[in-house]
């Protein structure tokens, strides 16, 4: 859905992201905090030179819902504990605006985490174009993916805010920048009234299609 994109260009206009599947990537890594607990649940997924696999994990899991849970059950409390960390430092530096980048938003009930949602949203064909573009992506295994997910019509009519990604990066950029404008003037508001130190930022999310990278 241009996901990654939007979250780049959020960086750029100084809002900090927290970025979930990077930090999936980290715990896979050599020496990341999964490792051990996902080779010992997974036999056979360990990659050459340490760390995991995740392709090999993504084949072990995609297709078996026991599986993929028992993975989750991982890897979940642990995003969810740098999360914590990334919204105290952000607290501290007292940001009134962060961005949460968290795969499968909705399915997971992640958005009560949250203070707004963004949705980012392109037509079906450029989504499936994007997507066959990835390596190993094909188009049995991206019907798999848009099943276990609601569909983007549900994402949209759920969100507070709606950002096209398929009519050129300029209107990605100018939407964005409107919808932070508009966050920053409502934080500015409350903290108005409230005449107290800022409160915890407002945590917005750009979502996207699921992908490989969001199953391990």
């Amino acid at each position: 859905m241009g996901k990654s994109t939007a979250a780049a260009m959020l960086r750029g206009l100084g809002v900090p992201v927290f970025d979930a599947d990077l930090v999936v990537h980290r715990l896979l890594a050599p020496k990341g905090a999964a490792v051990s607990l996902v080779s010992a649940m997974f036999s056979g997924v360990g990659a050459d030179g340490g760390g995991i696999d995740r392709a090999r994990l993504g084949q072990r899991v995609f297709a078996d819902p026991m599986a993929l849970r028992r993975l989750e059950g991982i890897l979940h409390p642990m995003v969810v504990a740098e999360e914590k960390q990334f919204l105290a430092r952000s607290r501290t530096r007292r940001e009134r605006l962060v961005v949460l980048d968290i795969p499968l938003l909705f399915e997971t009930g992640a958005e009560r985490r949250c203070d707004y949602v963004v949705v980012v949203s392109a037509s079906s064909l450029v989504q499936r174009q994007r997507v066959l573009r990835r390596p190993g992506m094909t188009e049995i295994r991206l019907r798999a993916v848009l099943q276990k997910q609601i569909s983007d019509c549900e994402k949209r009519r759920r969100a507070d805010f709606v950002v096209p990604t398929g009519a050129g990066r300029h209107l990605t950029l100018r939407r964005l920048k409107s919808i932070i404008n508009v966050l920053r003037e409502r934080s500015d508001d409350n903290f108005s009234k409230m005449r107290s130190p800022p409160r915890q930022p407002a945590s917005i999310r750009a979502k996207a299609i699921a992908s490989s990278r969001s199953l391990a």
